[in-house]
């Protein structure tokens, strides 16, 4: 008779190995924030932190007991010891955010730089075989962290100095916090809350026809400098 042993134990192994696999798959899909295909995933840490510095007017998503809330403000991202670092900001005193959000929650931080339109037509391909259709093409880049708010007037004033020398050191007469009488400057910090978010995890997305042949990335390349795009954006959305 047939010693059916083996086979019991080879089924539990596998229905082991099984729900072992369907625990595992979640955790790691809940962990990506962001849908990005490997040939549009930028991992480089230095490029993801410069693309903050050039982008820095984000989204700040968070989670309140009122539902979904997304902000529009102007953030910093600082250096940290484990590279990920710091990204500051303020918002209005009578934004409720700061009331609804309890610290220490997770937030996300959405950075948008170039975008743009792509035309099959502008593929040489296309007039090959047909087969292209429509896409577009865009950078950006999600920060995740933890978030607390931060009321003190003294780190407040630092914060708005350092963003505002950030914003004015291409202009040609750059505003100083000091230029405005400090009795005003004092109020007008009273009127925001900061907020400084510790930093979990950087992703970044540039979709910029790495899926495309040399020459169709050059079709690409070609009608965004005949749009008008400046060279840095036409860099950023079709490399050639």
């Amino acid at each position: 008779m047939r010693d059916r042993s083996h086979d019991f134990g080879t089924r539990q192994a596998l229905r082991a190995a099984e729900a072992q696999r369907i625990l595992v798959l979640p955790v790691h899909r809940e962990d990506e924030s962001l849908y990005v295909p490997e040939h549009f995933r930028e991992t480089r840490i230095e490029v993801l932190r410069a693309f903050v510095e050039r982008y820095s007017f984000g989204t700040l998503v968070a989670v309140t007991p009122e539902g979904i809330t997304a902000n529009h403000v102007p953030m910093q991202l600082l250096s940290g010891p484990d590279g990920l670092g710091l990204l500051r900001g303020h918002i209005a005193r009578a934004n409720t955010l700061w009331r609804l959000v309890e610290a220490g929650a997770p937030v996300l931080a959405v950075f948008l730089g170039p975008d743009h339109y792509v035309s099959p037509a502008w593929y040489p391909s296309k007039h090959e075989h047909g087969k292209a259709v429509p896409t577009w093409n865009y950078a950006t880049v999600h920060v995740k962290g933890h978030i607390r708010f931060i009321e003190d007037p003294g780190w407040l004033r630092t914060l708005v100095e350092a963003l505002t020398d950030e914003h004015e050191r291409h202009s040609v007469n750059p505003w100083r916090i000091t230029d405005a009488p400090p009795d005003y400057i004092a109020g007008m910090v009273r009127a925001i809350v900061g907020f400084e978010i510790q930093v979990s995890a950087i992703e970044g997305k540039f979709k910029a026809s790495q899926n495309r042949s040399a020459a169709d990335r050059a079709g690409v390349a070609a009608a965004l400098r005949a749009a008008g795009l400046p060279p840095d954006a036409v860099a950023q959305l079709a490399p050639e």
